[in-house]
């Protein structure tokens, strides 16, 4: 993350977009953005604004995901797709020694990954969130992640502050969202007229700047937070976190676990895993492994992985809940989000069941 300074607020009209679409790329950027494909959002590299999703919007229940033409002129209306950011950050699988074979016996050096450039149009601040826990990890802790590092200095983000929330949203009981309130370089709120624009560090300020971009007014700075607080207040999902992870000890025998046992694994729509990812040493590539559940893996059943798993991920790790939204509850099976929004072990799992799951999407750090 760039180093931050006092953040600065301008217009930028719709027309103008391709301009800094082509500023980006001036700079050596390749821009990412928000892009259709086969009926889904996915991240894909863009080179003009005719290149996003413009008056397209997403419908997404518990168990459903659906794309819809408005036919508007809103350039974000899609509030997010099933992937993340964590592959621009955090490679899947990527080489990380190389041995070469010689007279003596053999040779091995460290390969790092070149560092790019990567302007991502359109990230969310549940995004930002999940990063910020990433950032933690693995470039705040005693042994920092090179890998990751050279990564994540190449990354210049452009979030877009939410002014609608999908039926699983929570972000807002979460403190993680709707508006992005740090890590990010320049942060867009889109309005009829165009988008208000707000720096938060010192690169994001030298492209308004190049921008030449006018001022926003009180009047506008106005409107935007009033739309941000009411997709807020429009989200009926919550979670309490005051109670956790009591609520979780207390409901350790609840009938409900069983239920989504059941659920989970026939529906292969979740996968759960007891083994952590972790890094194979001497080996040409760093995987992370999700195994897929079953009675068969230790012997234990899948209802109570989920409810050890669960309780763990919140108990042992709790700062990590705040990462949570509702994007992966879409991709799981539909009886799983049928409860009500109660914090409880049912609620728990309803509204944050991604702490514990591996979507078939690139997931968030959980």
């Amino acid at each position: 993350m760039k180093s931050g300074s006092e953040q600065t607020s301008a217009i930028l009209p719709t027309s103008s977009l391709q301009r800094l679409i082509d500023l980006l790329q001036a700079k050596g950027h390749r821009v990412v953005a928000p892009t259709l494909r086969d009926g889904a959002v996915v991240w894909d590299a863009i080179r003009q604004s005719a290149d996003l999703p413009v008056g397209w919007r997403d419908v997404q229940k518990p168990g459903r995901y659906r794309l819809e033409n408005t036919d508007s002129a809103q350039v974000f209306g899609i509030v997010h797709g099933p992937q993340s950011l964590k592959p621009f950050a955090f490679a899947p699988r990527e080489p990380l020694l190389q041995i070469e074979r010689t007279k003596k016996g053999f040779s091995a050096r460290t390969t790092f990954p070149q560092h790019e450039n990567i302007a991502i149009l359109g990230a969310r601040a549940c995004d930002l969130a999940g990063l910020a826990i990433q950032d933690h990890i693995f470039l705040k802790d005693t042994h920092r992640d090179p890998y990751y590092e050279v990564r994540r200095a190449g990354l210049f983000l452009i979030a877009v502050n939410c002014t609608r929330s999908l039926a699983t949203c929570f972000c807002a009981s979460m403190e993680t969202g709707p508006r992005a309130k740090s890590g990010f370089d320049l942060a867009l709120t889109e309005l009829d007229e165009g988008f208000l624009v707000e720096a938060e560090s010192a690169a994001g300020q030298e492209m308004v700047c190049a921008l030449s971009l006018a001022p926003a007014s009180t009047m506008q700075v106005h409107e935007t937070g009033q739309q941000i607080e009411a997709c807020a207040g429009s989200q009926v999902r919550r979670l309490d976190r005051s109670l956790l992870p009591q609520s979780l000890y207390d409901a350790h025998e609840h009938s409900r676990w069983e239920t989504w046992g059941r659920a989970v694994w026939p529906a292969g729509t979740a996968r759960w895993s007891a083994r952590p990812a972790s890094v194979i040493p001497l080996r040409r590539h760093r995987t992370s492994h999700t195994n897929a559940a079953s009675t068969a893996d230790y012997g234990i059943p899948v209802s109570r992985r989920i409810t050890v798993i669960f309780t763990a991920r919140i108990s042992v790790r709790r700062s990590r809940i705040g990462t949570a939204c509702g994007r992966h509850t879409n991709w799981l099976h539909g009886s799983i989000n049928s409860a009500p929004p109660a914090v409880s072990a049912a609620g728990v799992v309803s509204h944050g069941v991604r702490l514990a799951s591996t979507s078939r999407k690139s997931c968030r750090p959980c």
